[in-house]
């Protein structure tokens, strides 16, 4: 069975950055499609990014595009999410997933493992 672990979360003032990182241990997950969600208080959860398993090809919510960025170092079986100009409607509770398609599914429904989730606070 695979494990995945999300970290770099925490409490940042608007305008400002986090790196978040999702470490996969347990088996290799650089065939599949990895991404990051996000869920707020009272709402649902949401696909933020996505990525390849090539990293090739790469989807982003409209409310993050030019702002985060996906990567992933297969090598080191982990993917990355870079936030920059960090808004306070950006908190949530992050989490990483990834899926057996190759490509970059949209629905959460296509994604079999899950992270535990990081908090990312961000204050006005």
């Amino acid at each position: 069975q695979g494990q995945l672990v999300e970290s770099g979360g925490g409490l940042v003032q608007a305008g400002g950055s986090l790196r978040l990182s999702c470490a996969a241990s347990g088996r290799t997950f650089s065939s599949y499609a990895m991404g990051w969600f996000r869920q707020a208080p009272g709402k649902e959860r949401d696909l933020v990014a996505a990525i390849s398993w090539s990293g090739g090809s790469t989807y982003y919510a409209d409310s993050v595009k030019g702002r985060f960025t996906i990567s992933r170092d297969n090598a080191k079986n982990t993917v990355y999410l870079q936030m920059n100009s960090l808004k306070p409607e950006d908190t949530a509770v992050y989490y990483c997933a990834t899926s057996p398609s190759g490509s970059v599914p949209l629905n959460e429904y296509r994604y079999s493992y899950w992270g535990q989730g990081t908090q990312v606070t961000v204050s006005s």
